[in-house]
């Protein structure tokens, strides 16, 4: 058998407004879409749905219905829920449909889309935890496999995993990594007992993901023969292609004009037309050969950016700054057992609001401008650390009470 694991990665972050200092003290609404103006997280979050949301599930639920044997696995933030309840509750409806049929898998991660392990491993675990409850209550699973913020991967996470009996976990194929060896098979991280390590060919996701409407690429157009036939080759270095990307590939990183749509409509009956040929999801791929070998991956691996690594959160002053003001007012904040003012506190661990502070160029400064809602890293900054005094005023409110 030869099988593509297709996971999709579903996320929008709650972005914080341009939040100034004079409104610290006189305003706590840091989030609310009428302050917004261009910025606003109910006109993007709606925009996307437009542009990829819908045209996608639709596309990807009439493939369900048609093709009894397709198969795909997706990971779905809190912040991302959060709004798709607010605003688009039919597109839960719709994901809830998917799951129903048994063929799609949802992936765990955590709540707030954030790089909580490396900060505070007991906000890590709790917003994993309320990741969970969230999926069981909207579409009645618990997720078995796991994959962190960003795909930031070592093996002291997976020996968290491990523990707490996963049984997969995902991280990108990184050559430095690999060496001689092929993303194609499944492996186990090292000194882990249980878990299986799934591993992202990168190749072939990016692929789709960022090459397919570039019309410099020697390639270009990418058409469903001639990318079947470099699956079939891969498939020579092992039975297991996982494309994984982002959502918003389809539609909104790669635009409906492109072709996107028409692409992957006519890969997936194209994919099954041969026998040997599935779609199998995350917790399947763990299942469809004993591992191969065991990895180890000592420092973090991510799949952002040409390092592959967590420059592109925690590379310069600003997001340092930033992200340690932020952890360091955790305990108080709990403490308040405020609810309102806890949900802003983990709206604002969300890794958009420390990479929107990158100032990384040559190869990656233009992804990192196009994924940011403000004008420029050193704005962002501003506008956190504002929200940040504020929080800090709203407990000092609260401990003088």
């Amino acid at each position: 058998m030869r099988a593509i694991c297709l996971y999709l990665h579903i996320h929008q972050p709650v972005r914080y407004r341009e939040y100034s200092i004079f409104d610290v003290g006189n305003d706590h609404h840091y989030f609310d879409d009428d302050y917004y103006g261009r910025q606003s997280n109910e006109r993007i979050f709606k925009k996307v749905a437009d542009k990829s949301y819908y045209p996608m599930l639709s596309l990807l639920e009439d493939s369900i219905n048609r093709y009894p044997s397709f198969k795909f696995s997706l990971s779905i933030t809190g912040t991302w829920l959060d709004q798709a309840e607010r605003w688009t509750p039919e597109l839960i409806a719709q994901i809830r449909r998917l799951v129903d049929t048994g063929r799609v898998e949802i992936v765990s991660e955590t709540y707030y889309h954030s790089l909580a392990f490396f900060s505070n491993l007991e906000e890590f675990n709790e917003q994993v935890k309320l990741h969970t409850e969230k999926i069981k209550t909207l579409f009645g699973v618990t997720p078995q496999v796991f994959r962190n913020t960003e795909f930031a991967y070592n093996d002291q996470l997976a020996k968290w995993a491990d523990e707490a009996g996963y049984k997969g976990i995902l991280a990108e194929g990184w050559d430095k990594i690999l060496g001689w060896r092929s993303p194609n098979h499944v492996y186990q991280p090292i000194g882990c007992k249980n878990i299986k390590l799934l591993l992202k060919n990168y190749r072939l996701s990016d692929d789709i993901a960022f090459r397919f409407s570039n019309r410099s690429w020697g390639e270009w157009p990418l058409t469903v023969p001639k990318y079947q036939r470099w699956v079939d080759d891969d498939c020579l270095r092992g039975p297991l292609i996982n494309l994984f990307m982002d959502f918003e590939t389809f539609g909104e990183h790669q635009w409906k004009d492109t072709g996107i749509f028409d692409f992957m409509r006519n890969l997936i009956p194209s994919w099954l037309s041969e026998y040997e040929n599935k779609f199998i999801t995350v917790s399947e791929a763990c299942e469809l050969e004993p591992p191969v070998d065991a990895i180890s991956m000592p420092e973090t691996v991510t799949w952002a950016d040409t390092e592959r690594d967590l420059s592109a959160w925690a590379s310069n002053a600003m997001q340092n700054s930033a992200m340690s003001d932020l952890y360091n007012m955790r305990d108080s904040v709990l403490a308040t057992d405020d609810l309102e003012l806890i949900r802003d506190w983990r709206y604002l661990t969300t890794s958009d609001h420390p990479y929107s502070m990158c100032t990384k160029y040559w190869h990656d400064g233009d992804v990192h401008a196009y994924f940011s809602a403000y004008a420029s890293p050193y704005e962002s900054f501003m506008y956190f650390e504002n929200v940040l005094r504020d929080l800090d005023y709203r407990l000092e409110i609260k401990n003088h009470r």
